[in-house]
């Protein structure tokens, strides 16, 4: 093994075992490395590496800290990976939100507030037949946003968000180029709703998959 990754799986090991925990500083890197057997240099390497991944916090001239550790943080690294990607990979970030949100739209069903339904009522309402496509993909966005946040594991909402960027660009396009693209989405927005409203987790989850995979069908087509 790598001298490198030696370290870092010494780090991992600390922070797994609870000998560090989220928003510990770290030992000075002299006491660290000496603890670890590992050399100044090598340890050094390791922290940048596992602060690129939002593992560390390296703060100039206060220390390095193990992070919160949520979800949200630690998926940022994906975030930039995602936003790499350029449109001959969208189709497959519609396959992946094809089978996240379903699934996160179904959990919502079985544990929905009946404030959150109202607040989605009220998000959707916001677009009317005078609203730009922007605007309407933008409230999209939100609405898928809101349902995977309703379903309460932090892990699934953090990647649907993480999701939703690159497919930004094939929502407009199809908002602007087909025909009824846009009532058509403001309809399977409140037919999913209703069937959050209602507690049906399996009609949820059935009317999501249909709603994402239209998009992802015409989209096929028109690439």
């Amino acid at each position: 093994m790598p001298i490198t990754d030696e370290a870092i799986e010494k780090i991992k090991g600390m922070i797994v075992s609870g000998e560090l925990r989220p928003g510990d500083r770290l030992p000075k890197e002299a006491d660290l490395a000496a603890q670890l057997g590992l050399s100044r240099n090598s340890l050094r390497e390791a922290v940048r590496a596992l602060s690129l991944v939002r593992i560390l916090d390296v703060r100039q001239g206060d220390g390095t800290y193990v992070t919160s550790l949520e979800p949200k943080a630690l998926l940022d690294g994906l975030s930039f990976i995602v936003d790499l990607h350029h449109d001959a990979t969208v189709l497959e970030f519609f396959e992946v939100r094809r089978i996240l949100e379903p699934a996160a739209t179904a959990l919502a069903a079985q544990q929905i507030s009946l404030e959150t339904v109202d607040s989605l009522r009220d998000h959707l309402g916001r677009v009317t037949g005078e609203s730009s496509v922007e605007d309407l993909v933008e409230n999209d966005l939100e609405f898928h946003r809101r349902i995977a946040e309703a379903a309460g594991n932090s892990v699934l909402y953090s990647l649907v968000d993480t999701l939703c960027g690159p497919t930004i660009r094939a929502r407009v396009w199809r908002g602007l180029t087909q025909e009824g693209a846009l009532r058509r989405t403001l309809d399977e927005h409140h037919a999913i709703l209703d069937a959050l409203a209602a507690r049906q987790a399996d009609v949820a989850r059935a009317l999501a998959t249909v709603h994402i995979a239209g998009v992802e069908q015409w989209l096929r087509k028109a690439l």
